[in-house]
């Protein structure tokens, strides 16, 4: 949604990187450039107007260190003002004292309130909440059904006592709920409201009454972030009828401009909440204004990805198959390769994943072009193999190979393409933890004890003291001589097998995955 503002910001930023200071003519002119950026963003005048003062003031202000050139001072300067036109800090719900929490939902219709009640109602869950989800949406066809669907994906209990589709009193269903909650002990109640395809006084009389009947603790606003400064002007005329605690920004993956996520915030005074940015349900995250900002400045969002690997990823399956990989004794095989794509494709698509690392902002026609088709390719692939030829790809001969492509629907040169790159990987991670066996605290002794060890297996006397005072002291300290092989690795580090030591999980898949094996 943001890659153009973010392209702009970038080519902005990169005329500055020449320059060894900041001259009033240079802030002048980036913040012009800025400026522009932000309008053809749709970002709302106001904001935009505040955004550029602020950054006027601050670059001609005596805040700028010393110790980051220009690019970096205007960067830091953009970030800290991002932040703060998107809420400043992270906000989240509050609970009731007493459960059960009403959180209501209102909004225009086609918003995406029903599917993000469920969204919600599953984040909830997975928090150690009892969420019960209420139709209180009895006028558009089949709401009532939809929020039923969805509930039984999300898991959680859906309150629906009248048909919708016209007939029943979505008033009386919200208050009703609240008491049905409190006996079947839920402790969130989650109201979906009706919607209508514009603003007008009998919308806002339904949420008001909704809003004074449930007295709920959160009123999220759900907006389409797609419809630009349309969605300030409706999130003001809610804000004038009923009254919002918070704002659920919807639809972020779309391709417009972003303009209302970095407007609402500011011109509403109210906290963006939550943001879905997919069609599933597991497509829903906190709204974080710095991460939001870090992304639009092209820098990434390490946390949030870590966040989704920890959701993802069984830690107990990652850490036997990281010990099995770095182990050397090749009991790392292709069963343990696909369980560990298999729980990061959970994260979701490889062009979002990728899309959260730092520096890939450059890289994103390159992302945009993932095939998440060759992922299936390769499941295909592994499941045509036997057990025996998972565990040890070396059996694989050319008949084994035909056969798989066969069964795979694939050419015998894809099957190749995977043993080799699998192959690959697995040698480079097995070197990296022999190699990292050898430190302090990795369980594998370290470089004293090793030469200890050396010494004592040649014997007292056994090597021949060097008339050169540098090579005599280099051999009194233990240090390899420059025409010497070095006994141990490469880096001097002694190479010990059944080692502790274990990378972080995922890391042997995102590098296989990103074809750095080859």
């Amino acid at each position: 949604m943001f890659d153009t503002l973010q392209d702009r910001l970038a080519a902005t930023f990169k005329n500055l990187r020449n320059k060894g200071r900041l001259t009033d003519a240079d802030i002048d002119s980036t913040a012009r450039e800025i400026r522009i950026a932000l309008l053809e963003a749709d970002v709302n005048l106001s904001v935009v107007k505040e955004f550029i003062a602020a950054l006027k003031q601050r670059a001609h202000g005596e805040e700028l260190s010393k110790a980051l050139n220009p690019t970096q001072q205007i960067v830091k300067i953009v970030n800290e003002e991002l932040i703060e036109i998107l809420g400043g800090a992270t906000r989240t719900i509050q609970f009731a004292k007493n459960p059960p929490t009403v959180i209501m939902l209102a909004g225009l219709q086609g918003a995406g309130k029903t599917t993000l009640a469920g969204k919600l109602a599953k984040h909830l869950k997975e928090g150690k909440h009892s969420p019960l989800l209420v139709a209180a949406d009895l006028q558009r066809p089949n709401a009532v059904q939809q929020l039923q669907v969805v509930g039984e994906r999300a898991g959680v209990s859906v309150y629906a006592p009248q048909p919708g589709n016209g007939v029943g009193d979505p008033i009386q269903v919200a208050r009703d709920s609240v008491e049905y909650a409190r006996t079947q002990l839920h402790d969130v109640v989650i109201v979906d409201t009706a919607g209508r395809l514009g603003v007008d006084e009998e919308m806002i009389a339904q949420a008001r009454d909704i809003k004074q009947a449930t007295n709920p603790d959160e009123t999220l606003f759900v907006v389409d972030a797609m419809i630009g400064q349309d969605a300030v002007n409706t999130a003001r005329a809610f804000e004038d009828g009923v009254g919002v605690s918070g704002v659920v920004l919807t639809k972020l993956d779309g391709d417009a401009r972003g303009g209302a996520a970095l407007s609402i915030a500011k011109v509403l005074g109210k906290p963006i909440m939550f943001a879905s940015n997919g069609e599933k349900l597991e497509d829903f995250d906190v709204f974080h204004p710095d991460r939001m900002a870090s992304r639009i400045l092209g820098m990434g969002d390490m946390l949030t990805l870590i966040e989704q690997a920890e959701k993802a990823f069984d830690k107990k399956q990652s850490q036997e198959a990281a010990a099995k990989l770095l182990s050397g004794k090749g009991e790392f095989g292709l069963d343990d390769f696909l369980a560990q794509m298999q729980q990061m494709r959970r994260m979701g698509p490889m062009s979002k994943i990728f899309g959260m690392l730092p520096g890939m902002g450059q890289m994103k026609d390159a992302i945009a072009n993932i095939d998440e088709k060759q992922i299936d390719r390769i499941e295909a692939i592994i499941y045509s193999m036997t057990p025996a030829e998972r565990a040890d790809v070396s059996i694989l001969n050319g008949s084994r190979r035909a056969r798989i492509a066969r069964g795979s629907g694939v050419e015998v040169k894809d099957v190749n393409e995977l043993v080799k790159r699998f192959t690959e990987a697995k040698k480079m991670m097995s070197r990296m933890g022999s190699m990292m066996g050898g430190l302090p605290g990795m369980g594998g002794g370290n470089r004293k004890q090793a030469r200890a060890q050396q010494r004592k297996k040649k014997g007292r006397g056994g090597r021949k003291v060097s008339g050169n005072p540098a090579k005599r002291a280099a051999q009194a300290s233990g240090k390899p001589q420059a025409d010497q092989k070095p006994v141990e690795s490469p880096f001097g580090i002694p190479q010990t097998q059944g080692s502790d030591f274990q990378l972080p999980p995922n890391v042997a898949q995102m590098l296989k995955d990103s074809g750095l094996g080859n």
